[in-house]
């Protein structure tokens, strides 16, 4: 059952010396294939890397966390860009009517990096983690990189930026998961008040 495995659930950063069958990685993949997004616009890229070096400037790129070299695999969550042709500003125009003269005003650059979270990697990515433990292999997130030095390490087309990093590995050890807020703290009805 789903709640078992996110019962189960902790962020691996130590990982043994055993590389992913490539059996268990399409399973993985594809629960991120068969992810929802906004429009069934499946705006995604999932970078595969396996090589060592690139695992390691990725690592230096996100911050120096270096217990990312030591795992021996990384998906590379990527979004490609809604144009403002195809209604790619629309969204947070109609979610913040108060700052639409900022919105479709802001530096395209600038906007598609800051609204990339709207692309829905997320869902993909955590379907993913969790179709990987499901197989005994474990991950942890990583938001905090440099978005550009990624995207040139991946040689990633125009208008497709890395927005997450899934990092996996069978863990070296098994640790109990961190403590969870309980229902009471996080569920309110009908209104907050």
């Amino acid at each position: 059952m789903i709640l078992d495995l996110l019962r189960k659930r902790f962020s691996v950063r130590r990982f043994r010396d055993q590389p992913v069958p490539d059996d268990v990685l399409h399973e993985i993949l594809d629960a991120g294939r068969l992810s929802p997004s906004g429009g069934n616009e499946q705006p995604w890229l999932f970078g595969v890397v396996t090589d060592p070096a690139l695992i390691a400037q990725i690592a230096e790129a996100a911050r120096g966390q270096m217990w990312i070299a030591k795992a021996p695999l990384l998906i590379v969550l990527c979004v490609t860009i809604v144009t403002d042709e195809r209604g790619g500003r629309d969204i947070q125009v109609h979610r913040y009517p108060e700052y639409a003269d900022i919105i479709t005003q802001m530096d395209k650059g600038l906007y598609s990096a800051l609204n990339q979270e709207e692309h829905q990697t997320k869902i993909a990515g955590a379907h993913m983690a969790l179709a990987a433990l499901e197989r005994g292999v474990g991950s942890c997130w990583v938001s905090r990189f440099e978005v550009r030095r990624v995207a040139e390490l991946l040689h990633l087309p125009e208008g497709t930026i890395p927005a997450e990093i899934l990092v996996l590995g069978y863990p070296e050890e098994v640790r109990k998961p961190a403590g969870k807020k309980s229902l009471d703290e996080v569920v309110f009805d009908n209104t907050f008040e």
